[in-house]
């Protein structure tokens, strides 16, 4: 039996979550980031304890010691183990609290043996960010969802429960009870919600008897967003857009000549997706100062050329009164920027993914005590999960593609605790890829979908008009 207190007080919004989910065996906490999903976990597992032998909380591996660091916070908890490289199903300790990685249950036996081995009848399982196992044939779903349908208890956490349609919800409510939505499988899912192209299969189109899943769900699920339940102070929004070099806009040409012929010409959608993807990377590299190519296999060159971002990103460091948050998307633009920063004599703590999972808790740790006034990160590694409100403005030196990463991203420093105005600034080159990612993220999408569909609709058109209409899109581009 676990046998824990808890430290801080809930929220108005937050014992409305509790009272929702903890009758039931099964819940989703759909809390929009920085509502206080994790507290209310807590909560939830504090009233449940007595029933309770453990505790798996499976995040995001970049989320580990965040999750650790919310336990410690909110309750007197000491008996908090964390699966790292050591853990293996004859070394693994007795706990109370198990944290574990979701993307180790696919990369290694070891981990997904030592966590098999914990999970009873007695067991809670979190799934922190369940939009990590969306795809219900991918390894880590299918072990995961195995695993935890012994466990007593379930509950899912997450802020974006769908990014690409409801699609999203099958495995999600799969792994809290197939009873849900009365599926066993994703193909009997797949028949009765969603419509395939019959062009090109396995690609879906749109979906169906959406009312059906919102009432199977709804009992299960609470659902906040922050402007129903918090008055977090104002977001600002500036940007500074600037004119590519004479070589830069060579380069560009060069690139996009490379890329949109293989585009044009590519018959499969499949294909084409990943060819549209090859190619607005490239574009958006040489938008920073760079061409990172492949030459062979196994082999890389890179092309850089002069560019005035990092003057940009000067001026904008010097809009900011206090800590900042620079999120960068590509190494290349990290390694730059750390040397600018080093020429300044500005201190930076570094969180991405060459940085060891020891280091980032240490780089967190310093910047938040205020002894680095930059945090910069790789979006696909900091922008989920930490809180760093520490910062008042936040810096994309470069956006990712999908609106479902920007907003995890800005929402950083945005959430529970924050008491400053936060300021984003967008840095922009004046070129036709950086026009389509803003536009994208203003609607709220994905900028290589959005253009998917432009070329899609361009090769159904008549051959005769055909050649014009992709040289238009070229040109836009």
């Amino acid at each position: 039996m676990m046998k824990f207190n808890t430290t801080t007080v809930l929220l108005p919004h937050q014992q409305d979550a509790v009272n929702k989910v903890l009758g039931l065996r099964v819940g989703a906490l759909f809390m929009e980031m920085g509502t206080g999903k994790s507290r209310t976990a807590i909560e939830i597992v504090r009233l449940r304890q007595q029933r309770l032998s453990n505790v798996v909380w499976a995040c995001p591996v970049a989320l580990k010691d965040t999750v650790k660091a919310e336990i410690v916070k909110h309750t007197d908890a000491s008996d908090i183990y964390v699966f790292d490289e050591r853990t293996s199903a004859d070394s693994i300790p007795v706990a109370s609290w198990y944290i574990v990685g979701i993307e180790s249950l696919a990369a290694t036996n070891r981990v997904a043996m030592a966590l098999n081995n914990v999970i009873t009848d007695r067991s809670m399982v979190i799934m922190d960010e369940s939009s990590y196992i969306k795809g219900p044939f991918a390894i880590r779903t299918q072990r995961i969802t195995t695993y935890a349908s012994r466990a007593r208890f379930r509950l899912i956490l997450t802020g974006t429960p769908i990014s690409q349609g409801i699609v999203d919800l099958f495995a999600q409510m799969k792994f809290l009870s197939p009873e849900i939505l009365g599926y066993n499988s994703f193909y009997s899912f797949a028949n009765n919600h969603l419509n395939y192209s019959e062009k090109y299969p396995g690609v879906i189109v749109s979906s169906h008897n959406v009312e059906y899943i919102s009432k199977k769900i709804e009992p299960f699920v609470y659902q906040v967003t922050k402007n129903e339940c918090m008055s977090l102070p104002k977001k600002t929004y500036d940007q500074f857009t600037y004119s590519m070099m004479s070589d830069q806009r060579d380069l560009y040409q060069r690139a996009k000549d490379y890329w949109f012929d293989r585009v044009a010409e590519c018959r499969s959608e499949y294909q084409r997706s990943y060819i549209i993807l090859g190619m607005f990377t490239a574009l958006q590299q040489v938008a920073c100062g760079f061409w990172h190519y492949r030459i062979g296999k196994g082999k890389w060159g890179l092309t850089e050329v002069s560019h005035l971002r990092l003057e940009y990103l000067d001026d904008a460091i010097s809009r900011a009164s206090g800590q900042i948050i620079i999120w960068s998307k590509y190494q290349h633009d990290i390694d730059q920027i750390k040397v600018f920063l080093d020429e300044k004599a500005i201190t930076y703590s570094l969180f991405h993914g060459g940085v060891t999972e020891k280091n980032r808790t240490a780089e967190v740790a310093r910047f938040k005590a205020g002894d680095a006034r930059v945090f910069l990160s790789t979006p696909q590694c900091g922008g989920h999960g930490l809180t760093l409100n520490e910062a008042d403005t936040v810096i994309f030196y470069s956006n990712g593609f999908k609106y479902s990463e920007r907003i995890q991203a800005e929402d950083r420093s945005y959430r529970i605790g924050q008491t400053k105005p936060v300021l984003y600034i967008d840095l922009w080159a004046d070129c036709g890829i950086e026009d389509r990612i803003y536009k994208a993220l203003k609607d709220k999408g994905s900028v290589v979908d959005s253009f998917k569909r432009e070329v899609e609709a361009v090769k159904a058109l008549d051959k005769k008009i055909q050649r014009e209409a992709l040289r238009k899109l070229k040109e836009a581009l």
